[in-house]
């Protein structure tokens, strides 16, 4: 398939450095290892913009937040600042902008299931002005990170999918996962069982993907592993920092549970479900009759 990337919505400052050089073409061995293993670095810590300086103003903001305003409410006025930049710099589309407010909203309602009165899987405890439901407003930006990452990913390394799931299987997967978030509370975990079933779906799937100038290819569960394994180390560097609690870490903190893990890789599926319905992102899709 051929890259179908408009101009006007390619960020000619930071993306241009991306594009191959020609000269380099024949290399081969641990120098083409070395390029493209530079260029892979270079392009994911592009891909993780939002997420970086989101939690670049985790680690900044102090707990007693700044000039007399709540640590939650500056976090929330930094997220909206990065994600309105990044609008106005192309560096998203508004269609795209539309999937991440969907992936906030989404996000939200499960932090208010979850911090509620009879649930308390976890709390925000620092007051703020900007909490609703006891949850506070920015709290849905860190779901919208994730989206963002898998959207800006599929632009810079020219992601295309093959043997995906046809769209009514792979949605009828990510409803299942977000239901069983709010159902295990009251008629039992079905994670694995979930995880079996998606295991089958996505078995023949594979991403290509082109961090320098040749296609390389890996399975799709293995991306959605990884990815949930960063935002699990990304969990724990923010529940080190207070930003919110497990009911274990309220005395002293303390590793989050690795099992966290595979809530955050069924998480990843059900956004990577939602951004393959973009429409220009369908483009690269394959699915075998």
């Amino acid at each position: 398939m051929t890259k179908v990337v408009s101009l006007e919505r390619r960020p000619q400052l930071l993306d241009n450095d991306f594009d191959p050089d020609p000269r380099h073409s024949n290399l081969t061995g641990l120098r083409r290892f070395a390029i493209e293993f530079i260029f892979f670095g270079l392009k994911e810590a592009r891909a993780c913009l939002f997420a970086g300086l989101f939690f670049l103003a985790v680690f900044a903001v102090p707990r007693a937040g700044l000039l007399h305003i709540p640590r939650y409410d500056v976090l929330l006025i930094v997220a909206v600042a990065i994600q309105a930049w990044m609008v106005w710099a192309k560096l998203e589309t508004w269609d795209e902008l539309k999937a991440i407010c969907l992936f906030h909203i989404i996000g939200f309602a499960l932090e208010v299931f979850k911090t509620s009165g009879g649930i308390q899987s976890w709390a925000y405890p620092d007051p703020a002005y900007t909490k609703l439901f006891g949850v506070p407003l920015f709290s849905g930006f860190m779901y919208a990170a994730v989206g963002s990452y898998i959207i800006q990913v599929w632009r810079l390394f020219d992601l295309r999918i093959k043997h995906h799931p046809p769209y009514w299987m792979a949605g009828a997967s990510a409803i299942v996962i977000y239901a069983n978030f709010f159902t295990h509370h009251y008629v039992g975990d079905y994670r694995w069982y979930i995880a079996a079933c998606v295991l089958g779906l996505y078995a023949r799937s594979t991403v290509i993907f082109r961090p320098y100038d040749r296609d390389r290819r890996m399975p799709l569960l293995l991306s959605f592993v990884l990815i949930g394994f960063f935002i699990w180390l990304a969990e724990n560097i923010s529940t080190f920092l207070g930003v919110w609690k497990y009911p274990n870490q309220l005395g002293a903190w303390s590793m989050v549970h690795i099992g966290k893990w595979s809530s955050w890789c069924l998480l990843v599926i059900m956004t990577f479900t939602i951004v393959v319905n973009l429409k220009h992102i369908k483009r690269h899709i394959h699915i075998p009759e």
